[in-house]
């Protein structure tokens, strides 16, 4: 492989968001779960940590590998709750089903996943409260199979 060569950056395509809001989670196993997203994070990305790759012939730099396999990130939201919710979780929390991540521009990304943790925050005076949930991609169908997440974009982006 020749010596790397600069690249210059090229305008990017599609419509970028301008404003998060209002971006929600949906959850197929229960769609109008009683909990109202405040805050939400999507899932991400991670390529892991590099694979060195150096060796006693190396001479002046360490050497590193990408790893082949990613991971799909925890996404996450912070959200008012109905107490009544507390049954709803119960029944949901660990539950594989499809997750939709919708953005404000009506884009959507769906995953296999699961609830992980429902955990209220601190109940102040004059203070609404909420909950925090984290949301773990599974990446796999019921049969084991591995599943790339959906992503449906709407027109113009």
């Amino acid at each position: 492989m020749a010596a790397p060569t600069p690249t210059v950056r090229q305008t990017p395509g599609g419509i970028k968001l301008d404003d998060g809001f209002s971006t929600k989670y949906t959850f197929a196993a229960d769609p109008d779960l009683e909990i109202w997203e405040k805050s939400v994070t999507p899932p991400g990305y991670d390529g892991g940590d590099a694979i060195d790759t150096s060796t006693m012939w190396n001479t002046k730099l360490r050497t590193f590998n990408p790893r082949k396999l990613m991971t799909m990130t925890e996404g996450s939201f912070e959200g008012a709750y109905d107490p009544t919710c507390y049954t709803s979780i119960l029944a949901l929390i660990n539950v594989e089903t499809t997750v939709t991540v919708t953005f404000p521009d009506g884009s959507t990304v769906a995953f296999f996943g699961y609830l992980k943790t429902f955990k209220p925050n601190a109940c102040e005076d004059g203070t609404q409260p909420t909950a925090a949930c984290t949301i773990q991609p599974t990446n796999q169908d019921s049969s084991g199979a591995e599943q790339d997440p959906v992503v449906t974009s709407v027109a113009g982006t």
